[in-house]
């Protein structure tokens, strides 16, 4: 026996499976600081592993449930025994994200009954709710889709009646939970009473909120207030790019105010460590002219969870000239409320801010705020700063920015073109710009080694965030300690495979400083040295042109040089293999020309430094 179940949506209504994401849960990934991502059991996933949801069917997306469902689901039989395989369609205008289960009519809020099987699986997947494997349906990505179907097998000792019930998200604040279908029975089974209210469930009342009416202001800070800011004693009363976030204790409650210049979200979040994860995270989000204020938490690297409002009283919030502001009261202890931090201990704290659309955040536009340190915020007034680059990070850009721009590229030039200027030998027979060149790239390698140890210590391991930085790092790093030793065993002058030594130590050597670029302008964009964009791009172009431009420059130079001592013969022209005097006459010309590309090369490291420094 088969029966079709139909579920058709109504003009205009669609799920999305990140906006399953409004129903349940672009990169904090907040990224991140994920803790600004948004996130849901049942659409916060856009390849509808949506198993979070399973049983409440509800989004965790801290809005209320659409009343008056526009969806229906029709059943094409009105009775079944078990075993029996029944075809369920869920069809309508497009939409993008579902989640499909069959219930106890008798207890709708009971565990799923039955198993699902895939008519396509290129729209729908199965999940496994209540441990039952293939007890419900959800989409496989957020395309558009007009119909799915899937057949829905009835357990041996099945329950005498069957109700299917459907969540569907149109947009990220608009949903609707537990759609009813008819009730199909047993034949033999008595006549289904229809139970009162089977369709969303109600939630409870949002706490009031207000409007501000006048901007925060940063003169209690240290005094009665314990203050972030960024920048550092900045007064968002007068600055309108002031990242501010403020905590005010009142015997056993907390008034907290935040703000900054956002058209999306503000956030902050209470962590035991500077790893997102576990935290406890609050946001501000922009809807159009009104701002919704809403705590939640993390669980891993993960989009924030949204939580009840109950825990938060006295909100308020105020738009202005580009400034989100928005204020709220909680109490120090919240016991038996789950993810809420007692706020009389001491935590790292992160601001972050982003892009959100209808109510929906994105991944933050940047690193976070991090505090330098834990604080306890209730316990004496202070005013503080914080950084969006670790000083892990810093120390591990600034060591390959001063080996793999200075260092290196000097000990090149000298080894290219400054042999005949500085041939004559210095310590241990060694002509001088050997041993110079010596140091420089010995010099490079042990920057190398050092910075390259700093982001496993920041990290404590691998980083699976990073892109191909880190993988062409560790060529960079693999070369830059096989040049030394490779140069150790170098053959004499006039040994057979001298020769083949110069090519494969000029080969690895180019190989090593091109890979080092790329890792750089790669590192350059990630999160966790945070450089301004897009001045670190133009910077970094800006200094490779001005090394290839060098280079161009002496080989012009070394060639017109060679052509002063060409020997003209009647039927060819030879150039001789040694141009040491014709080179001794530009000695002065490379000298310059070495002054001045020095003199560039520290201009732009201090840029790079600098732009590290200030983060």
């Amino acid at each position: 026996m088969k029966v079709g179940i139909t579920i058709s949506l109504k003009p205009d209504v669609e799920i999305n499976n990140s906006e399953m994401v409004e129903m349940a849960d672009p990169e904090f990934t907040l990224g991140a600081f994920t803790l600004l991502l948004l996130i849901s059991s049942v659409a916060n996933y856009p390849n509808g592993k949506v198993t979070e949801s399973c049983h409440g069917m509800m989004p965790l997306h801290g809005y209320d449930p659409q009343s008056g469902p526009v969806h229906s689901i029709s059943v094409s039989q009105m009775t079944f025994r078990p075993g029996d395989q029944i075809q369920v369609t869920l069809s309508g205008p497009p939409f993008k994200g579902f989640l499909l289960e069959a219930r106890n009519a008798e207890d709708l809020n009971g565990h799923p009954v039955g198993s699902f099987t895939l008519i396509d699986s290129q729209v729908s997947q199965l999940l496994t709710c209540e441990d039952i494997q293939g007890s419900a349906v959800s989409h496989t990505s957020p395309s558009k889709k007009t119909e799915i179907k899937v057949y829905w097998k009835a357990p041996s000792g099945a329950p005498n009646h069957i109700q299917f019930l459907a969540t569907v998200v149109e947009k990220y604040k608009i949903y609707w939970v537990k759609i009813p279908s008819p009730v199909i029975s047993q034949p033999n089974a008595l006549p289904f009473t229809t139970p009162p209210a089977t369709t969303a469930p109600s939630l409870p009342v949002s706490p009031p909120v207000s409007r501000l009416t006048k901007s925060f202001s940063a003169s209690d800070c240290g005094n009665k207030k314990f203050c972030i800011r960024s920048p550092l004693n900045c007064d968002p009363e007068k600055e309108a790019g002031c990242v501010f976030l403020s905590f005010t204790r009142d015997d056993q409650s907390v008034m907290v105010e935040m703000s900054g210049p956002s058209k999306g979200y503000l956030s902050f979040a209470l962590s035991h460590d500077r790893w997102m994860g576990d935290d406890d995270a609050y946001l501000c989000v922009r809807e159009d002219q009104t701002v919704n204020i809403q705590p939640s938490h993390l669980t891993g690297r993960s989009h924030p969870v949204m939580d009840s409002k109950d825990t938060l009283e006295d909100m308020a919030w105020r738009l202005a000239d580009g400034v989100m502001q928005c204020s709220f009261r909680r109490n120090i202890t919240l016991p038996g409320v789950e993810n809420r931090f007692d706020l009389n201990t001491s935590y790292y704290i992160f601001l972050a801010g982003g892009v959100a659309h209808g109510g929906r955040i994105y991944k933050h536009f940047e690193q976070p705020l991090i505090t330098y340190e834990k604080h306890d915020v209730t316990d004496h007034a202070q005013s503080i700063g914080g950084s969006h680059s670790l000083l892990l990070l810093k120390a591990h850009g600034a060591l390959m920015f001063v080996a793999w721009i200075t260092t290196v590229n000097v000990g090149v030039l000298l080894a290219r073109f400054f042999k005949p200027v500085w041939s004559k030998t210095f310590f241990l027979g060694e002509a001088v710009w050997f041993q110079v060149h010596r140091i420089l790239m010995l010099t490079t390698s042990a920057l190398t080694c050092v910075a390259f140890v700093l982001p496993f210590i920041y990290r404590g391991g691998w980083s699976r965030h990073a892109g191909f930085h880190p993988y062409l790092g560790c060529t960079v790093m693999t070369l830059a300690i096989l040049q030394p030793l490779l140069a150790a065993f170098r053959p004499p002058l006039h040994d057979p495979r001298r020769q083949v030594f110069n090519w494969t130590h000029w080969s690895m050597g180019t190989a090593a400083r091109i890979i080092a670029v790329t890792v750089m302008f790669l590192g350059m964009d990630l999160p966790g040295l945070n450089l301004p964009h897009p001045r670190k791009t133009y910077a970094m172009i800006g200094f490779v042109a001005w090394h290839v431009g060098t280079e161009i420059i002496l080989e012009i130079h070394a060639y017109q040089l060679s052509r002063k001592v060409e020997v003209w013969d009647d039927v060819r022209i030879q150039i001789l293999q040694s141009c040491t005097v014709a080179e001794a006459e530009g000695h002065t010309f490379k000298k310059a020309v070495l002054t001045i590309y020095v003199c560039g090369n520290v201009t732009f490291l201090i840029i790079f430094l600098s732009a590290i420094n200030h983060l």
